[in-house]
């Protein structure tokens, strides 16, 4: 019995030996070597093509077993599709409350009825809130198979339980293991390379081999997510000496970015693993961290940004103007900061597919290791990258309209809602100025300070409060 446990033994560790060696063997050659020479077996797109396919079947069974239980399946929509009706004038507005309320004339003073222009604006705007719902993640038409997406559609059938259950067993089986052993190798090869070529005495020798090795290790981390990136009108790619401005969705957009080319990143200082990479990656390419105390110094940060872009040997600067995630829907306010500098801005434009996995990091909710692991543990990450034409501040132009601009470019090539709210709304109240403003346009009513025109002009500043936004 001894003898024959011992075989036993023996013949697993050797079928588990050359399991081992086999798994690291294919992931060598199928995927470590191809991200250090830039080339693709294709792979990864048939991969998604055959994703594609199970998804319509899936749908389909799905819209049959709710027509067999009589269910009805829930339709998302997309309320920015809605049209909205031009507002009247704030003057006009209360008239004709007043004049509905009671047969007095419209003199400027204080009515009861007026409180029901304020009641309907509120009701309105939480209905229709075009800055929470940016916070949240993106609805789907069609279910893929992810339990985050909808939980309850795996019930509707055997046949899509069982594919339910399939998909699980694959994604958290193979997949999930597959893409943490990955990317564990692509932020150990970071980490150890960047500090190897930090030694290097020759500066022009010292950047080629970091650009090289940052290349590298990314394309390795993009592996990790079995990101597809598709990339559009690479001859706009950003140049040294120039500030590359992108709309924000997760944290891994630098990944996705930094897969096509190299920037020199900004950003604050961090302790931990991060911490551990970011001063792995100051050591042999020129980044840009920041103290906590020195962020909150504009000049500061300004001076520090313009005297990288002012040399020309330097990487293009990686900047996220809205300064938080939104859920891959919209773009909202850029901060002026980045357009302060007077160089050239490069537009980029990122588009996540979300059918395959969602990408938006609500940090409010999830932390980074936990969304990280939401992040493998889906099917694949799926994006459009588009390099826009190079962007100059034009004569007259301020920052405040510079930002604006290239906003406006980055969503209408992106198909992303152009939303005029700071993003900082995501942690914070709203600010008194608001409020305020529109306390001073109703005692204007009440004094008659306030003829027809302005009332017009106020009330478009109103529901575009822009000016107000971008002051504050």
């Amino acid at each position: 019995m001894t003898w024959f446990t011992f075989l036993v033994d023996n013949l697993l560790c050797r079928c588990l030996g050359i399991s081992i060696t086999v798994w690291f063997t294919l992931l060598f050659f199928c995927t470590i070597v191809p991200a250090v020479l830039g080339v693709s077996f294709g792979m990864r797109r048939l991969y998604m093509a055959t994703l594609l396919k199970i998804f319509e079947w899936a749908t389909l069974r799905m819209e049959m077993g709710a027509k067999e239980k009589n269910q009805e399946l829930y339709k998302p929509y997309s309320s920015d599709i809605i049209a909205k009706e031009p507002s009247s004038s704030l003057l006009q507005e209360f008239q004709e409350l007043r004049g509905s309320a009671s047969c007095l004339s419209s003199e400027p003073e204080f009515e009861l009825a007026d409180i029901f222009y304020f009641c309907r604006r509120g009701m309105e705007t939480i209905v229709d809130d075009d800055v929470t719902k940016r916070f949240s993640a993106q609805e789907l038409q069609n279910w893929n198979l992810l339990t985050r997406s909808n939980n309850n559609f795996r019930h509707i059938s055997l046949r899509l339980t069982v594919l339910w259950g399939l998909g699980v067993l694959i994604r958290y089986g193979v997949l999930l293991p597959l893409r943490v052993t990955l990317a564990v190798t692509g932020i150990s090869l970071l980490l150890v390379l960047t500090f190897l070529v930090a030694f290097l005495p020759n500066r022009e020798l010292r950047s080629y081999l970091s650009e090289k090795v940052h290349l590298m290790c990314y394309r390795i981390c993009v592996r990790a997510l079995t990101a597809i990136i598709t990339y559009h009108n690479r001859e706009n790619k950003p140049q040294n000496g120039g500030i590359c401005v992108a709309n924000h969705t997760t944290p891994i957009d630098v990944i996705i970015l930094a897969n096509d080319g190299c920037y020199s990143l900004v950003g604050q200082v961090h302790g931990g693993l991060m911490g551990m990479i970011q001063r792995a990656m100051v050591r042999s390419s020129p980044h840009i961290w920041f103290e906590r105390s020195e962020v909150k110094d504009r000049h500061l940060v300004a001076k520090r940004l313009g005297d990288h872009v002012a040399d020309k040997t330097k990487q293009p600067i990686l900047i996220f103007p809205e300064g938080t995630c939104i859920n891959n829907t919209s773009v909202m306010m850029f901060k002026k900061g980045s357009f302060e500098i007077g160089c050239t801005v490069y537009p980029v434009a990122i588009k996540y597919d979300p059918r395959f996995g969602d990408a938006f990091w609500n940090s409010s909710k999830f932390g980074m290791v936990n969304y990280l692991l939401r992040m493998m543990s889906s099917w694949a990450i799926v994006c459009s990258v588009w390099y826009l034409p190079p962007m100059n501040r034009e004569e007259g132009e301020d920052a405040v309209q510079f930002a604006n601009r290239v906003k406006a470019a980055i969503a209408a090539q992106g198909g992303l809602v152009d939303l005029i709210w700071d993003g900082g709304l995501k942690r914070a109240k709203v600010k008194d100025a608001f409020k305020e403003e529109q306390q001073k346009l109703y005692s204007k009513v009440l004094v008659g300070e306030m003829d027809q025109n302005q009332s017009d002009d106020k009330h478009s500043q109103d529901d575009n409060p822009e000016d107000a936004n971008n002051r504050n």
